[in-house]
């Protein structure tokens, strides 16, 4: 990728972005991150709901009790940077930060004497789940491994560490020759997939589950959520069970990488006939619309960079 990297104040160069072994993030998982989508627009790239992401980036730190010494505004900033420098191909913003190394070059959990250290870089993402999966539906499992609690996990800040449950996840979905993990929570219910939250239409009513099933909240979701009700669409936040997906209308996932994902089976159950349902399209085809900044009811979710 060329284009440059923004770490703690300053652009680098891919190839000079570096990070030291002893940092406490890279050996406890002690940091926290976003994903932004850069759309490609006539009128210049579109950094998605920076401003919303962003805000999400400094909630998640406060779990962790991480001083980000940087300010809103700072960092949606050096986000606008890393866009105007970014490589061509570019559409996918990761903002990280993670705690840093001890000054006495120290090993432990504690991480309270230690500074924050933060990065910006933008790369290629393209289409997350591929073009098959977009077109046709995604064939996912119901992964053997359950979602950590609320009693376990902060689970509504993104935090690095908690993604190694998905990794686990995802590589049983891989294995099974499927593309994705539904991931159920410690009662039974659906909680998202590895990194998207999930919802199902029956009986044209819109459904996914609550926070306290021990999701991410998810940005995408919430546009989905926003852009259902905009078009008249009932929706329902309620504990979901696997067995309620089977019989589903329509299933789809939603995250900033995946955008909108429509399921086309789980654990080799047909969803309806298995063709993507209207309800998924009609979402979808606002939702582009929105993020490529066309539909003037979500001009407040652009952030349009010149380049």
């Amino acid at each position: 990728m060329k284009g440059k990297i923004w770490m703690d104040g300053r652009l680098v160069n891919f190839e000079d972005a570096k990070v030291h072994v002893l940092a406490h993030g890279f050996h406890y998982g002690t940091g926290v991150f976003e994903g932004i989508r850069v759309y490609h627009t006539a009128q210049g790239r579109n950094i998605f709901r920076l401003r919303d992401h962003m805000v999400r980036f400094l909630n998640s730190a406060k779990v962790l009790q991480m001083k980000v010494p940087y300010s809103l505004d700072e960092l949606c900033e050096a986000c606008r940077e890393v866009v105007r420098e970014a490589d061509p191909k570019g559409d996918y913003l990761r903002p990280l930060a993670f705690y840093g190394v001890h000054p006495e070059y120290k090993i432990g959990l504690n991480p309270s004497k230690l500074g924050t250290n933060v990065s910006i870089m933008c790369t290629y993402m393209g289409v997350y789940m591929g073009k098959d999966q977009v077109e046709q539906g995604a064939n996912i499992i119901t992964s053997s491994w359950e979602k950590y609690s609320n009693h376990a996990a902060a689970l509504n800040a993104k935090v690095s560490g908690h993604y190694v449950n998905s990794v686990i996840a995802k590589l049983e979905a891989i294995q099974h020759g499927c593309d994705e993990a539904l991931m159920l929570n410690p009662n039974g219910n659906v909680a998202e997939g590895t990194g998207e939250n999930v919802f199902m239409v029956k009986n044209g009513r819109l459904f996914t589950p609550p926070v306290s099933a021990g999701i991410l909240e998810g940005i995408t979701r919430d546009c989905i959520m926003t852009i259902g009700r905009d078009l008249g669409i009932e929706v329902v936040e309620k504990d979901i069970t696997r067995s309620e997906l089977y019989m589903a209308d329509e299933v789809f996932m939603t995250g900033t990488a995946a955008e909108i994902s429509p399921i086309r089976s789980i654990d080799n159950r047909l969803i309806a006939e298995g063709n993507i349902g209207p309800v998924t399209k009609k979402l979808g085809v606002v939702f582009h619309k929105a993020a490529m900044g066309e539909d003037p009811r979500y001009e407040g979710w652009s952030d349009l960079v010149k380049v």
